[in-house]
């Protein structure tokens, strides 16, 4: 009897692949591709009927990919496996999962709309989902339409809800970040540390860090604090760190913008685009090594406080390897999409 073949064979959709050529994305300020893979999960039974199938978008965390998303794993399965699996089961319905590459030479995305990055935001909505829906047999309306993600995908995630009342039906926000002040801020000297090697030199370390033939982690924390900056704070296209570099002193009117930016402190701004959901999950583990339980039970209060009605649930995990909690968040999306 073998055990290395633990994955049993279900009934398989089908994943296709085009590429859109985005007009938002061409003169982003990054150089990065505006020609953009995109991967779509089609279920079995797809091209057997002529029916109209619910849509769920799915983000790739930071340093990930749609490739990378639809990639072959070795101790657990990808997406599309986990779809066919629970396709089988019937623990959901058949359903079309779209999945965008939007990696940027800063390690990833935050899918937000900024002039130091590029308009990823409105690259996905006011491109992508078009495409989609006149290419593919889409449900009509939002309300059949969810987006969901883990850690920056998972940001995203509420964040679209928040900014694109009206395109979302259900959301899950699975470890997404929130809380910045626990978040970000404790690894600003190590950044600072990083960063002097290159004389505080941003564009120094960017060029340098794309030609190393090998990259540490504090090198990696670095880059993904540069895309935080990009992301949260651009100063007229340019890339500003919210620290003093010498003394790691906290730039208030820097940080402050970065703040205006936690979905923590946006509940209160966004109460009637978040009402408009039909669905809201969050999750995250309770030992979260970035801290981003605590920005979630924050998250969750603030939502309590406002009556916006959410499922929030906590799990004995860490923010690593929690693929498995897709096993609970298709599921509830797809009961509200359907």
């Amino acid at each position: 009897m073998s055990i290395y073949n633990h994955k049993t064979n279900y009934p398989q959709g089908t994943l296709v692949q085009f590429r859109i050529n985005s007009e938002i994305l061409i003169d982003n300020p990054l150089k990065d591709p505006f020609e953009r893979d995109v991967f779509i999960y089609l279920p079995i039974g797809y091209d057997e009927n002529n029916l109209d199938f619910p849509v769920m978008y799915y983000l790739a965390a930071y340093t990930n990919s749609g490739s990378g998303v639809i990639g072959w794993r070795a101790f657990g399965e990808n997406i599309t496996e986990r779809l066919d699996r629970l396709i089988a089961e019937q623990k959901i319905g058949p359903t079309v999962v779209v999945i965008p590459d939007c990696f940027t030479c800063l390690g990833g995305n935050q899918y937000i709309d900024s002039p130091a990055i590029g308009n990823y935001a409105s690259f996905i909505h006011k491109e992508l989902i078009p495409e989609i829906e006149g290419k593919f047999r889409i449900k009509k309306g939002y309300q059949h339409r969810a987006v969901l993600g883990k850690s920056s995908g998972g940001f995203a995630a509420i964040r679209f809800a928040m900014d694109f009342p009206g395109y979302w039906g259900a959301i899950a926000n699975q470890s997404g970040d929130a809380g910045f002040d626990l978040l970000y801020q404790r690894d600003f000297p190590a950044v600072a540390d990083v960063l002097s090697n290159y004389n505080y030199d941003v564009n120094h370390f960017l060029k340098r860090f794309w030609k190393a033939k090998k990259i540490h982690g504090s090198e990696i924390l670095t880059l993904m604090m540069i895309c935080m900056a990009a992301t949260y704070d651009p100063q007229d296209g340019d890339i500003v760190m919210p620290f003093e570099f010498e003394t790691c002193e906290i730039k208030q009117e820097n940080w402050q913008n970065w703040l205006s930016h936690d979905p923590v402190n946006m509940v209160a701004k966004k109460i009637d685009a978040l009402k408009q959901l039909n669905g809201l999950f969050m999750d995250c583990g309770f030992r979260d090594q970035y801290m981003i339980h605590y920005g979630m039970r924050r998250l969750s209060r603030e939502l309590e406080k406002h009556q916006i009605e959410h499922t929030y649930e906590e799990f004995n995990g860490t923010h690593s390897n929690i693929d498995y909690r897709l096993d609970v968040s298709l599921p509830y999306l797809y009961e509200k999409i359907k």
